[in-house]
């Protein structure tokens, strides 16, 4: 071997120590570091929050009644949509498209609802307090199920009436089809508005019941659907343990890196904290408008809607007393700050649940990080966010982190 093959040979096995050694070697994490990575580890989830405005959030058979219809497409102008349409649990439930299809093309990417029992506010824009409250938007609009409560309480009482019986008590007599019509209510559906106008206002009271209680039953159902533990979760407790090993094989060093700056220099954590990676309040980052959709303000609209809500913690379906109302009493209502802020979702199994943002802008993470890294002007209001200065590796370790929140 001559002395030019010995140099080369030298060099290449002298690479081959060095990556064996970055691999093999224990990460050093501050104690700060320690702090961060634990606030994010599922195993600091609290027990689920209470729902005062539900009473109905802990009981069982609510739960199993929810879930029936949760996969009932005959709730529905079509009987096609059911609320799985768009919350495919096979995809982390989400539904995969930009903007979610129900009988009609809806404005919104569709957001999973897992771990949404733990946000005092749903929906990207937090137009609604509850859970019930927000299962029951899509059941009326025209774009996704379509159909009125009128016809969903027949559907009750056809189909479901012992098991609603068993949770809520005797359902109303709606054979009289002279007070209760097939099809009625407060909806975009003009002949459908006009006869529910036209109904009493008891009777209106009467449908209107047995349409909230469907919507505490899903929201029962819902509480149910929560995250589980992902490789990241399995480092960190490894990490709390001293169990080096295990950290080894749970995180590649380019997904570590990609950890490290998530919690530092990228300073994800700002808007993506807590064991659900999100911090369930709302922020502009300059996302742009999605071609063909009006200029969308989020929480400054969604604010005035949940304070207008019929169906709101203080309102007359709800079960709380006033003082449980802390967040709809004290929510904040006006200021820049709420144009064109939008909920950040949560960041758990995000590598499932592409497209992102409100409405699908981006296709794919790698989109996302680009925008991040260098921030446009917002279309409205100002947008939060401040160059990262990341460069391709670097942005390409954060993506290799948040595969590892699959779970």
């Amino acid at each position: 071997m001559n002395r030019k093959s010995i140099l080369i040979f030298g060099a290449v096995l002298l690479a081959v120590v060095i990556s064996l050694w970055m691999i093999l070697r224990p990460t050093k994490w501050t104690e700060d570091e320690i702090v961060a990575l634990r606030n994010l580890w599922i195993g600091s989830l609290p027990a689920l929050p209470s729902d005062p405005s539900n009473v109905y959030a802990d009981d069982l058979e609510a739960a199993l009644l929810g879930q029936k219809l949760f996969f009932d497409t005959r709730f529905s102008s079509n009987n096609e949509v059911s609320c799985a349409s768009c919350h495919k649990p096979e995809i982390m439930f989400t539904d995969g498209l930009p903007l979610s299809m129900g009988v009609g093309t809806t404005d919104r990417k569709s957001m999973t609802i897992i771990g949404t029992a733990y946000s005092p506010w749903q929906f990207w824009d937090g137009r609604k307090d509850s859970q019930w409250a927000q299962a029951l938007v899509p059941l009326e609009s025209v774009v996704e199920h379509g159909g009125t409560r009128m016809q969903y309480a027949h559907l009750i009482s056809n189909h479901y009436r012992e098991e609603y019986e068993a949770i809520f008590g005797p359902l109303p007599d709606f054979s009289d089809p002279a007070r209760f019509p097939a099809s009625a209510g407060p909806v975009d559906d003009p002949g459908a508005l006009v006869v529910w106008e036209g109904m009493t206002t008891s009777d209106r009271d009467l449908v209107t019941q047995v349409y909230v209680n469907m919507g505490k039953s899903i929201a029962a159902y819902e509480r149910l659907i929560l995250p589980a533990p992902s490789r990241f979760d399995r480092y960190v407790e490894a990490l709390l343990n001293n169990d080096e090993q295990t950290m080894k094989t749970e995180l590649t060093p380019d997904e570590v890196a990609g950890l490290k700056l998530f919690i530092g220099r990228a300073d994800c954590i700002q808007c993506h904290n807590g064991p659900l990676f999100t911090n369930n309040d709302f922020h502009n980052t300059g996302v742009p408008t999605r071609a063909g959709l009006p200029l969308d303000d989020g929480r400054a609209s969604g604010v005035i809607k949940v304070l207008n809500d019929e169906f709101n913690c203080l309102s007359q379906w709800s079960d709380a007393n006033e003082q449980d109302c802390t967040e709809l009493r004290f929510v904040v209502s006006e200021g820049e700050q709420l144009e064109a802020a939008f909920k950040p979702s949560t960041l758990r199994n995000i590598a499932a649940t592409a497209p992102y943002m409100h409405a699908g802008q981006f296709a794919s993470l790698e989109e996302v990080l680009r925008h991040y890294n260098h921030p446009p002007v917002s279309p409205i209001g100002h947008n939060e966010l401040e160059p990262l200065g990341l460069t391709n590796r670097e942005m390409a370790q954060i993506i290799a982190f948040l595969h590892t929140l699959s779970g």
